[in-house]
């Protein structure tokens, strides 16, 4: 049985983090207002409950729930197993949260009146991403 580990985030907002989660290749994505319970690679139910989830079934036959579970601060805390954190290290946390902010932004953009001039992704992997007010 896979140990699962905990890592914190300064993610908030669980749709931004949902588009993030899908924009890196997982495009079946829950968001539920309560937490669930995370399933082991056998289908077992576990102990760690989330509010955003990416189901064993959508990531690997060996793999474990991937979770997101809301802490008190309003931030996500990533529940990745001990197995899986091979593919889901530190620098998956790093493109998702590039991911997160992206999201983040044309969410504000279209919300204050802006539209995407430009959305280029540079050779080195970051964005170059230019807003104009709309017209």
């Amino acid at each position: 049985m896979s140990h699962f580990t905990r890592i914190r985030t300064r993610l908030r907002d669980p749709e931004i983090l949902a588009a993030a989660l899908r924009e890196v290749g997982h495009p079946d994505v829950e968001v539920h207002d309560q937490p669930q319970t995370l399933y082991g690679y056998r289908g077992d139910a576990r102990p760690e409950k989330a509010e955003v989830i990416v189901r064993r079934e959508h990531i690997g036959t060996a793999s474990n729930d991937i979770g997101f579970a809301r802490q008190p601060d309003g931030s996500f805390e990533a529940i990745i197993s001990e197995y899986d954190r091979s593919r889901y290290n530190a620098a998956w946390l790093a493109k998702l949260t590039h991911s997160y902010s992206h999201a983040a932004t044309l969410r504000y953009a279209a919300t204050h009146g802006y539209e995407v001039a430009t959305d280029e992704l540079q050779q080195d992997g970051t964005r170059r991403l230019t807003l104009r007010r709309a017209t």
